[in-house]
C-alpha cells in the first residue's frame, strides 16, 4: 500500500505495485518488443497493464487484467497460444474478447520467487503465429525485468 498525498493536501492510499516503479523503463521495453517483433506488446503487474505498445494507449494502458490472465499468471507457466492451431486464446483485459486476437504469448515476471507480474505480446493479423522467437524473447524480457525488481 502507498500512502500520499495528492496537490489539495487529501490523504491518498493506492495499491503498491511494484513493476509500476520501473513505468518509464517497462515503456522502454514493450517499445523495443513492438518494433522487433511486430506484435502488441504489453507488460502488466498482478492487476493491470501498465505499459502497452502497437496498439492504441488509452485501449490497453492501465486496464485491469481479465481473471483468466490473472490466473495464467498465477499459474508460472509461460503459454503461446495460436488461434490457427486452434488454441483459446485469454483475454488480456476485462474490456477484451479472445476472439479479437489470433496470437497470444504470455511470459510470468517473477521476482524473489513471487509473480509480480508478465510480458504479453498479442497479434490480431488474420493466421498470424507466435513463433519460438517470439516465445523466447518474452521469457527472456520477463527474466530481465524481474532481475532488475530484486535490486
Amino acid at each position: 500500500m502507498e500512502i500520499f498525498t495528492d496537490h489539495d493536501g487529501e490523504v491518498v492510499l493506492k495499491k503498491y505495485s511494484p513493476i509500476g516503479e520501473i513505468a518509464t523503463v517497462a515503456k522502454d521495453y514493450t517499445d523495443s518488443l513492438y518494433h522487433t517483433l511486430g506484435h502488441i506488446s504489453c507488460i502488466c503487474d498482478r492487476d493491470m497493464v501498465v505499459s502497452a505498445s502497437g496498439s492504441p494507449k488509452r485501449e490497453l494502458w492501465e486496464k485491469p487484467l481479465s481473471g483468466e490472465m490473472e490466473q495464467a499468471m498465477a499459474n508460472r507457466q509461460a503459454l503461446r497460444l495460436n488461434a490457427a492451431s486452434g488454441a483459446k486464446l485469454i483475454p488480456l483485459t476485462n474490456e477484451d474478447t479472445a476472439s479479437q486476437y489470433t496470437a497470444q504469448v504470455m511470459a510470468p515476471i517473477l521476482s524473489d520467487g513471487e509473480v509480480i507480474g508478465a510480458v504479453v505480446l498479442l497479434s490480431r493479423e488474420a493466421g498470424a503465429v507466435m513463433d519460438d522467437v517470439a516465445f523466447k524473447v518474452a521469457e527472456t524480457t520477463a527474466a530481465i525485468v524481474g532481475k532488475q525488481m530484486e535490486q
